[in-house]
């Protein structure tokens, strides 16, 4: 069962560093944080506050795939509708933008901010299960972390050394500290902070939660994994240290890949929480959204920007709005017999007549976050749908790994990319053959496969150099990061110390 995450903290929780001052002269709503972490359940309560920033994720994963180039914006045929998703698209976006870059900015910190109040004051109290706690706010910060410097780069950040090691700081942002801070040295150093943090976490989370949105062992370990990956860009050697930690995962026996009916039902509400859900972040539609405060909702509306536009009726899909559309392309990747043609793409190409056709129409919609009727949240506005995201699966876990395994020379690689394959065609008929060329195009390939439509593409195309070569409109030392939104540096007055080069 999935369990609501509540906002419980009120302003000690600081929601937003530098998106407006607007709160600087408000009196506190609650307690605040010299009077807090008296007890087992405040700190439960602040653990649930720094959870809840997790559901404002789906405006990273919204703009990571229209910067893919397996996915069109979208949107409105007459009016630009969406502005900063649709210049992301053809990579014509500029500081100037707001909308989803400057929500992912703020959003991030907050949730960041939130683990960081934990962090401050977890010596104040003492209590059994306290150091599990805690390492979820360690494995909490490096996930919010890790969204802003794969987003952003080497973004400002709180540092100091802690036994020697340059760690990020256990003390929270405040208001008038971004005049000060200062930017990370290099992206390079910004992942081996977030590595520090996972390896602070990784002891002391269990194996398994009783509750689905808790994070485990498995999930720091292959988030660990993931952020080497990131990081082997700028240092070869984490190759084998990604290796190392997501053959843990794979060792663990705690995760498997789902088959059959399984696995076409996975990116379904039946789906959710399963074994081969690493890490999932959870939904719930159980409390009306308003447009006032989206990120305010339980639920998540990025479903309803990938439906046909309306007017569509179907027995289980609504109409949405007609963004990130698979390109004909990608859909033309998959083989016949391959499973994941049918869970990956909506294909309408035949009954273009059913729906309104809007910018970059292609006939295909991304079926694993369409908005289905049976996900419906309460309330009059499509605002709040309960489809989890998936954020780390184990399939993703298992081609991480293979990718690492070559590149560090290891064994596996081959084993793990055929587990895979045999998934997705029922049977080892598709094992991969040298005849094919490189194993590690291949391996490539097949997480553009496997992960269409989730969000993951265009950063691997990033960490791997091949995002130049790849994307119309992509211009190298400049369009890796997106920019740190105009109004942001200037109320932080940081344009010369924080803005992102070529922007």
């Amino acid at each position: 069962m999935k369990k609501v995450l509540r906002i419980v903290l009120g302003l000690t929780l600081v929601y937003l560093v530098g998106c407006t001052d607007d709160f600087v002269e408000v009196e506190p709503d609650g307690s605040n944080d010299s009077d807090f972490f008296n007890n087992q359940a405040e700190y439960e309560s602040a653990l649930i506050g720094a959870y809840d920033l997790l559901q404002s994720t789906f405006w990273n994963v919204l703009t990571g795939i229209v910067a893919s180039p397996d996915y069109a914006a979208g949107g409105d045929s007459f009016n630009y509708d969406q502005p900063t998703l649709q210049n992301i698209n053809l990579m014509i976006h500029t500081p100037a933008e707001q909308n989803q870059l400057r929500s992912m900015w703020g959003l991030m910190y907050a949730g960041l901010n939130r683990a960081n109040f934990i962090l401050e004051f977890k010596n104040k109290t003492d209590f059994a299960g306290k150091d599990e706690l805690i390492a979820e706010a360690y494995f909490l910060r490096a996930y919010y972390t890790f969204e802003l410097v794969k987003n952003f780069g080497n973004v400002p950040l709180k540092v100091g050394e802690r036994d020697g090691v340059l760690r990020i700081s256990d003390v929270r942002i405040f208001p008038g500290d971004e005049f000060s801070m200062e930017r990370v040295a290099d992206i390079a150093t910004a992942y081996s902070l977030i590595e520090e943090d996972l390896k602070e976490a990784i002891p002391n989370l269990p194996v398994s939660q009783d509750l689905p949105y808790e994070a485990t062992q498995g999930a720091a370990q292959a988030l660990l994994g993931k952020v080497y990956l990131y990081h082997a860009k700028f240092d070869q050697t984490k190759y084998a240290d990604a290796a190392t930690s997501l053959n843990q995962v794979i060792s663990s026996g705690q995760f498997s890949l789902v088959n059959g009916e399984d696995y076409t039902n996975l990116f379904e509400g039946i789906g959710e929480n399963g074994s081969e859900a690493v890490f999932e972040i959870q939904y719930t539609g159980v409390e009306p959204a308003g447009w006032g405060c989206i990120e305010c909702s339980q639920g998540t509306y990025f479903p309803q920007f990938c439906g046909p536009r309306s007017p569509y009726d179907d027995t289980t899909y609504r109409a949405g709005w007609g963004f990130c559309l698979p390109s004909v392309e990608l859909h033309d990747l998959f083989e016949d017999g391959d499973s994941r043609k049918e869970v990956t793409f909506y294909d309408l190409r035949d009954a273009q007549d059913t729906y309104s056709q809007g910018r970059d129409d292609t006939g295909l919609f991304n079926k694993k976050y369409m908005p289905r009727k049976a996900d419906d949240g309460v309330g009059a506005d499509p605002l709040n749908y309960s489809q989890n995201y998936r954020s780390i699966r184990y399939a993703d876990v298992l081609l991480m790994a293979a990718e690492a395994e070559v590149q560090s020379g290891g064994s596996n690689a081959v084993n793990y990319l055929n587990a895979v394959r045999a998934r997705a065609y029922g049977d080892n008929s598709h094992d991969y053959q040298a005849s094919e060329g490189d194993l590690l195009e291949a391996i490539y390939t097949e997480r553009r496969k496997e992960l269409a439509g989730e969000g993951h593409y265009f950063y691997d195309l990033v960490r791997t150099n091949r995002a130049e070569a790849t994307i119309d409109g992509f211009t190298a030392n400049k369009n890796e990061v997106f920019p740190i939104p105009l109004i942001e540096l200037q109320l932080a007055q940081a344009e010369e110390r924080w803005g992102n080069p070529g922007y």
